[in-house]
């Protein structure tokens, strides 16, 4: 019995002694990477960092936390974060954001309000801290610019979910429910207010490959950039107008996309008869494309449902040989 008693102990002043190693470990090799971030010209400040949860949790949490980066002009002010990981199982992380937030880009300044927005992180058990798999919820989400609160862009549930398949890929799924778009960009699309205040969902299944994986090089240095995207399927359920997209693209070291996607548009007419509204297509157009599309539709047998293959190449978006205007340009900042 005494020598079991004893085994106890110094298992329990052992599993301590790893804690409260654990514990300055991590708060010094956070200070350093601040450090580091500031000597780099970031702004990079937290008014406080504490690492609580002994025994069995390492408990990261930031206070007033700034982060900009004076390369890409991005920048995240938080009033607390928090990355939780089990201290028997370090790699797995859980990263808390608070209800209130604010996201500037060179363009702009966003306010983000949610719900209960974590991720869960499994990271790989190295230092470059690459995640493997990763999920990210939240069930409440409001963005807006900050100077212009009422152009509001708001949803009420969110997923977003990610597997690295191979060195730098990595298979991404998204769903999205009650989203609801900014009362500028409905009345641009919807002027004569046809639609509902809310898409019922959205959905997407896609692969991508990078030039790099994404671990912590991707804060610190340079964001990696996109090289193939292969979309097996987008969903998009907006009243009575339902989209599907699907198709594979190439990406360029200048962000140009090559490649085809196939649109699927159902109630397609009135498709078109809200792109005239908002001015996107000409009415004089409308007569000519509308007979076209009519018979590409009745050759697939159903006329309320169409097929549009969409070529991306030189840097235009092309519908056979006619071009409907510029392709997007797919750089990460």
């Amino acid at each position: 019995m005494r020598a079991l008693l004893t085994l106890i102990v110094i298992a329990t002043l052992g599993w301590s002694g790893y804690w409260f190693v654990g514990q300055k470990g991590l708060q010094q090799a956070f200070g350093q990477w601040f450090d580091a971030r500031r000597a780099e010209g970031w702004v990079a400040e937290t008014s406080d960092l504490t690492v609580q949860g002994f025994p069995n949790r390492f408990d990261t949490s930031f206070s007033n936390l700034a982060l900009a980066d004076p390369d890409t002009g991005l920048a995240w002010e938080a009033p607390f974060f928090q990355i939780l990981t089990l201290s028997y199982r370090p790699n797995h992380v859980i990263a808390v954001w608070p209800d209130d937030q604010l996201i500037a880009t060179p363009q702009d300044k966003f306010r983000v309000q949610s719900t209960d927005m974590r991720a869960s992180l499994v990271l790989a058990p190295n230092t470059a801290l690459a995640p493997e798999r990763a999920t990210l919820t939240t069930e409440f989400l409001r963005v807006a610019p900050e100077a212009r609160p009422d152009e509001t862009t708001a949803l009420t549930a969110l997923t977003l979910a990610a597997e690295r398949n191979g060195a730098a890929t990595y298979r991404l799924g998204l769903a999205t429910e009650g989203l609801s778009p900014s009362t500028p960009w409905r009345a641009r699309l919807d002027p004569k207010n046809t639609l509902p205040t809310q898409l019922a969902g959205v959905r997407a299944d896609l692969t991508v490959s990078f030039d790099k994986p994404w671990d912590r090089s991707a804060i610190e240095d340079a964001r990696p950039q996109p090289t193939h995207i292969k979309l097996d399927l987008a969903d998009a359920t907006w009243g009575q107008l339902q989209l599907q997209a699907a198709g594979e693209i190439s990406v360029d070291a200048t962000g140009q996309p090559t490649g085809e996607i196939t649109i699927k548009a159902r109630n397609w007419r009135d498709i078109l008869d809200l792109a005239v509204a908002s001015g996107a297509l000409p009415e004089s157009m409308l007569k000519t494309l509308e007979s076209g599309l009519s018979m590409m539709a009745q050759m697939a047998g159903n006329p309320q449902t169409l097929d549009i293959p969409l070529s991306l190449r030189n840097g235009r978006v092309m519908l056979g040989p006619i071009p409907l205007g510029p392709a997007p340009v797919l750089r990460l900042r």
